[in-house]
């Protein structure tokens, strides 16, 4: 099967302008934008047929073909990532028989993350989308919490039944705890990873969709499929040592630089 892996990356952000630009430095002392970051995130995918990344903006094209990625532009109308990956893909010619969403905020995504993401949606062929989630140690628990007590958006989280079908995804920490954990102890609180895989014709029928108001109200695209009646497979993955965070706010810089000299990530 076929796999394209699609990078949308916007300079209008409403959080945090430009942050496909953000520059983040390594280990090594090693400085490299978040873009680029993300797409060599991706070309390590093993499996992937195509990396591109969908921007509507010049001074991304410009920064990612300057180290080497092929961009596909896109309309400044698309509202979300996945729309920009379902037009990236039209764009493309279709073809693929699985759409990878690699969000361009998540430099830390381990490879094998998005490999387990893909495996998972050729094992189940009536699932139409599949997404990855990481059980929370403690210390991830306790920064989401911290988080929102500070009235930042931090990462989102996820339920889902014993299916692995999701039930909700929010950017509020989901289900309730009544304590706090320890930072090496497993919660019962599962990390959405902002990576998604979908079959083309789920991805399609998307953009043609309206935005519901659990989409509006929480700003996750991917509430559209399951406010449309359409089951989003959790494929859970494993941290294997690695920290894992998205950039979402300009304070997100300098945990995810520390994450990267902790694990020796250049």
């Amino acid at each position: 099967m076929s796999v394209l892996i699609a990078i949308p990356a916007r300079y209008a952000s409403t959080r945090y302008p430009g942050k496909p630009l953000v520059p983040l430095t390594g280990a090594d002392g090693t400085t490299q934008t978040l873009i680029e970051r993300s797409w060599r995130a991706a070309m390590a995918v093993q499996g992937a047929d195509r990396v591109v990344v969908a921007t509507d903006d010049d001074r991304i094209r410009e920064v990612a073909e300057g180290f080497g990625a092929e961009v596909v532009m896109t309309s400044p109308e698309a509202r979300n990532g996945t729309e920009r990956c379902a037009e990236a893909h039209e764009r493309l010619g279709g073809g693929f028989d699985i759409v990878v969403n690699l969000q361009g905020d998540a430099p830390l995504t381990p490879p094998w993350f998005v490999e387990a993401l893909i495996d998972g949606l050729r094992a189940a062929p009536a699932a139409e989308v599949a997404t990855p989630v990481l059980r929370c140690d403690g210390a991830a628990l306790n920064g989401f919490l911290d988080d929102r007590r500070a009235g930042r958006v931090g990462g989102t989280t996820a339920v889902f039944d014993r299916d692995r079908h999701a039930m909700y995804f929010s950017k509020e920490v989901i289900p309730f705890t009544s304590r706090r954990y320890a930072d090496d102890e497993a919660t019962p609180v599962f990390h959405h990873v902002g990576v998604y895989a979908y079959r083309p014709g789920a991805l399609a029928a998307y953009a043609g969709w309206p935005t519901g108001p659990l989409e509006d109200l929480e700003g996750l695209e991917q509430l559209r499929f399951m406010e449309n009646g359409r089951r989003v497979l959790c494929v859970e993955v494993e941290a294997r040592g690695r920290q894992f965070w998205e950039l979402n706010n300009p304070e997100d810089v300098p945990r995810i630089e520390a994450m990267m000299a902790a694990m020796g990530h250049s």
